[in-house]
């Protein structure tokens, strides 16, 4: 029972004793936890060539799922005892989902497979008792998919890799001045004209080197009630990004009056094929204003604010209620040079184009709330002031989450120098595309998202804390795999354990642990980064990035 990731509260256990786990074990599921059990036959019944009939309460025999209002929601108890079988008992069901990721972990690498490898093998459950629960409610990883596509089954197969993790929320990140991916059916040029740009630069923006290929894609409606739903099963909340006012190069591609049309000839404009941060941005017009509440309220219905809680994840409905708006690196120039901008500045008695993008945000703010939803946005949003109920990603750094907790705002700790997965991992030359500070497996698990600036209060309003997966350098699955793992079995450990302070934090335990995890990694067929560094296929020799030397700042 020591080698499950993320560190449980509490474990203790018998070598010399375990529960066995064969073609005869039954599966008895209380109230409520009916989707755990479906989970259990069709995953780790099928990875191990169980058919875990069902059975009756008192089997001896047998796996039992229980409901236990003495604990906390996310918490769990797996109790295996030889002659009693195992018990997982949840304070919510998602807290008995947690707890079969755990049991999962206990029965070995071959149970991370689709389908048997040694089907006559002997499967038992060390025997002992462990008790867990998380210490943050928000434990989430930011995927973008606007710079380069993942297909759905790419995004499901994220949702499981998450799930193994016990993160909770996905921070869908759907568009971008590189891509627009989300079918709008009242706009349909989104995704005929915005899902794909003629070429990619391919590097970092200083790189010479280009891929003349198309690249692009988008996800159907369906395919977003299939992922949400898919999450759903698995209690994670899906909480999708539409970036305003900045990062809109491929809506105005598609929509040119969208633009500053006075300023620039945004017919003219195409999907973006290079990165960095884009000039264009959209207008600030009642037009603009009413396109966007158009895609918002198609959004709406894709993403139910009830997605979780309609699982039975009681207390888990608040993040699927949250709305991504972006918010972040909108240049004002186009602003400044526009007459129609100016204008509108001095209609509405702003002081500035700071105070206009904010005059912006807020519109949104009050969009979603009165229809029941939070908005969350990059820490930029906080200038010029926020709604009560908006909660901001804290990225450039902590100050920005500082900053809202200190004036009563919620917020998701996401700084850019400690849990941006694109930062390399080692300082070698053999490091694929360079970008950022080095950001080690050890960096990633002292990283600690509760600053101590924050008072006891403040501190309350650190929903949790995420990892971002920016895909610029990302050009297939097999790259994010391998910028993302194993840094984010890290991560969800701080995510998820209750650690001692960075610096007294046992690494050294931790790798140990990660001996036995890279076999389930292995198993799931992730495409890691060995801890001795890359294998040949997954270099980029030549391709330039974009390295930062020394240490990140701490703050």
């Amino acid at each position: 029972m020591t080698d499950v990731i993320p560190a449980p509260r509490a474990a203790a256990g018998s070598p010399d004793r375990a529960v066995p786990l064969d073609r005869g074990t039954t599966l008895w599921a209380a109230e409520g936890t009916g989707g755990t059990e479906r989970w259990l036959r069709g995953t780790l019944g099928a990875a191990l060539g169980l058919p875990l009939a069902p059975g009756a309460e008192d089997d001896p025999d047998s796996v039992r799922l229980r409901l236990d209002d003495t604990l906390e929601p996310e918490a769990y108890r797996l109790a295996a005892v030889p002659g009693r079988g195992v018990e997982i008992r949840g304070g919510s069901p998602a807290g008995v989902f947690w707890g079969t990721q755990t049991l999962r972990q206990l029965l070995g690498p071959d149970a991370f497979r689709r389908a048997p490898v040694r089907p006559d093998a002997a499967h038992a459950v060390p025997a002992g008792v462990i008790e867990d629960a998380p210490r943050f409610r928000w434990r989430g990883l930011m995927l973008d998919v606007a710079r380069h596509f993942m297909p759905k089954d790419g995004v499901l197969r994220y949702l499981d890799l998450m799930a193994a993790h016990k993160l909770n929320v996905l921070h869908f990140h759907l568009t971008d001045d590189q891509g627009w991916r989300v079918e709008i059916k009242r706009y349909p040029r989104l995704t005929e004209v915005g899902s794909w740009r003629a070429r990619t630069r391919f590097g970092h923006r200083a790189s010479p080197l280009w891929d003349d290929k198309p690249h692009g894609g988008h996800y159907t409606q369906d395919d977003i009630r299939e992922i949400v739903a898919y999450a759903a099963e698995r209690h994670i909340a899906v909480v999708p990004e539409i970036d305003v006012p900045g990062h809109s190069q491929a809506a105005i591609a598609a929509y040119p009056e969208l633009g500053n049309t006075d300023v620039v000839d945004t017919s003219a404009l195409t999907v973006w094929d290079d990165w960095g941060v884009n000039p264009n941005v959209l207008a600030p017009t009642d037009a603009t204003l009413r396109f966007y509440e158009g895609v918002f309220e198609e959004l709406l219905e894709l993403f139910p604010a009830d997605a979780v809680a309609s699982t039975g994840s009681a207390g888990f409905s608040a993040f699927s209620s949250f709305f991504h708006i972006g918010g972040d690196e909108c240049p004002k120039e186009q602003w400044r040079a526009s007459p129609a901008a100016q204008t509108r500045i001095a209609e509405l008695g702003l002081a500035d184009e700071d105070a206009l993008q904010s005059c912006f945000i807020g519109h949104f703010d009050a969009w979603l709330a009165a229809r029941g939803r939070r908005m969350i946005g990059w820490d930029e949003i906080l200038e010029g002031g926020l709604a009560s109920g908006a909660a901001v990603s804290s990225w450039r750094g902590y100050a920005g989450g500082i900053a809202a907790a200190r004036a009563g705002h919620d917020v998701v700790m996401c700084p850019e120098q400690q849990v941006y997965l694109d930062h390399r991992q080692a300082p070698g030359e053999d490091e694929p595309v360079p970008i950022g500070y080095v950001r080690t497996l050890e960096d990633v698990y002292r990283f600690e998202p509760v600053p101590p600036e924050l008072d006891e209060p403040q501190a309350r309003h650190v929903l949790g804390t995420q990892a971002n997966v920016w895909t610029e350098v990302m050009e297939d699955q097999a790259r994010v795999d391998y910028q993302v793992f194993p840094r984010l079995a890290a991560f969800a450990e701080v995510a998820w354990s209750a650690l001692p302070a960075p610096a007294e934090r046992d690494f050294v335990d931790f790798e140990r642990r990660m001996t036995a995890h890279y076999g389930r990694l292995d198993a799931l067929g992730v495409g890691y980064r060995p801890p001795t560094g890359p294998r040949p296929w997954q270099r980029r020799p030549g391709v330039l990035g974009r390295p930062l030397e020394g240490p990140p700042p701490s703050r």
